[in-house]
């Protein structure tokens, strides 16, 4: 069994119009949800083998807070180009190329591809994976080029609004 937890970005700032939509740093909101989602996950015992995220700030930076929190060495963080703002297929490609010695892999990204990848599955329909939201995915595949939407369930859903407000 191979486990994915897809984790959108923590809230970014739309402050400052002159910087790229790739280098929108974390909010005041983000900076405070992210460390709380980390510490929800790692107090449930949530320990993921492999951290993969798209190379955005505020992907990134989210993935650092969590990183900090499993005592995951940050430079052991992958920067996959190509899940920033992925649409399915592109998520299908990344988490095909995860090495199948890590049996759960967290990957931080963006909507609407993660939202969009997640109603793939048959047991579960959401409209938004909100920001600092976690998603579990399990697939019965021990193999993660192997792994579909067929043989795989959505295992819970995790936002900070459920708990902050």
């Amino acid at each position: 069994m191979k486990i994915l937890y897809l984790v959108r970005h923590a809230k970014s700032s739309w402050k400052d119009d002159s910087i790229s939509d790739a280098e929108r740093p974390l909010n005041k909101r983000g900076e405070r949800d992210a460390p709380f989602m980390a510490e929800l996950l790692y107090r449930k015992g949530i320990q993921p083998d492999l951290l993969v995220s798209s190379p955005a700030l505020r992907a990134l930076s989210t993935a650092k807070i969590f990183a900090k929190t499993f005592e995951y060495l940050e430079g052991r963080i992958l920067v996959e180009d190509s899940a920033y703002l992925a649409e399915i297929d592109d998520i299908w490609r990344v988490v095909r190329t995860f090495d199948n010695g890590s049996d759960s892999a967290m990957l931080f990204g963006h909507n609407p591809g993660f939202t969009e990848f997640v109603n793939l599955f048959d047991n579960v329909y959401i409209d938004n994976v909100p920001t600092a939201g976690v998603v579990c995915i399990a697939f019965s595949s021990e193999n993660w080029e192997f792994c579909s939407a067929e043989h795989a369930k959505v295992m819970w859903v995790e936002y900070p609004k459920l708990y902050l407000h």
